[in-house]
């Protein structure tokens, strides 16, 4: 890693535990997505009896969708208002070097607080009969997808708080870019369009590559898709800060 954007990932990392954001981010996402696994009755592992957290990977989404820009909403927004972006952007520094640094300092949080679910794991691992009897594959290919998912969402996170200097506008805007990417394109197939358009339209949200890979199938295509809307926003990030006029 360069040291530049290791310099500010650890400035970022750093305030996330200054400001208890990471603490938080961790129990708010193992809380909502426990009582959804264990403790709902419409949605219990207990109450179904099988041996699968398939649950898990149908909220997690959700509470990534409004924790992630929650997280993010400050990168640059806040910084704009208080005048420590200035200070941030005369600094040796390469605009590449700020996001990525900023980026990888939201998507290791990301990380941190999915992490504290493999107890979950564990837990079906003992509980299903007989022990051990779980679908491995299915349940590693749901993990990368979720964490390749956070990736996305800390990209749309860190280009909401770029173009706006109010945090909570950069919230609202990334809850809604999140929601339109991850949602929205499935909503199409209610639309009266060839197969092949609607096809096509689905594979441009990211609902789609997330429930493929969340079958245990990790295809290439799936990844690329990942890969490159991440970047894509990452790039339009540094576009827009290069443009700056404050």
């Amino acid at each position: 890693m360069h040291p530049d954007m290791w310099a500010v990932l650890r400035r970022e990392w750093n305030g996330f535990l200054n400001s208890l954001v990471a603490y938080i981010a961790m129990v708010v996402f193992l809380l909502i997505t426990g009582l959804f696994i264990w403790v709902f009755p419409d949605y219990s592992i207990l109450e179904f009896g099988y041996a699968q957290l398939d649950q898990l990977f149908v909220i997690g989404p959700w509470v990534l969708m409004f924790l992630v820009p929650a997280v993010t909403m400050r990168f640059f927004s806040e910084e704009k208002r208080s005048g420590t972006a200035e200070l941030l952007f005369t600094r040796p520094l390469s605009d590449w070097s700020i996001v990525t640094g900023k980026f990888l300092a939201g998507w290791a949080l990301v990380a941190f607080s999915v992490l504290p679910t493999l107890c979950y794991v564990f837990a079906l691992y003992m509980l299903a009969e007989p022990t051990g009897n779980i679908d491995s594959g299915g349940i590693a290919g749901s993990y990368l997808g979720l964490m390749l998912l956070g990736g996305v969402f800390v990209g749309i996170g860190t280009w909401a708080s770029a173009v706006t200097d109010h945090p909570v506008v950069s919230f609202v805007l990334g809850v809604f870019v999140c929601f339109f990417m991850y949602a929205a394109f499935d909503s199409l197939r209610f639309l009266h369009l060839s197969n092949t358009s609607l096809l096509v339209l689905e594979q441009l949200g990211i609902g789609a590559h997330f429930e493929s890979m969340s079958k245990g199938v990790i295809d290439f295509r799936d990844l690329v898709y990942f890969v490159t809307v991440t970047l894509f926003f990452l790039f339009w990030t540094r576009t827009n800060l290069q443009s700056r006029t404050w």
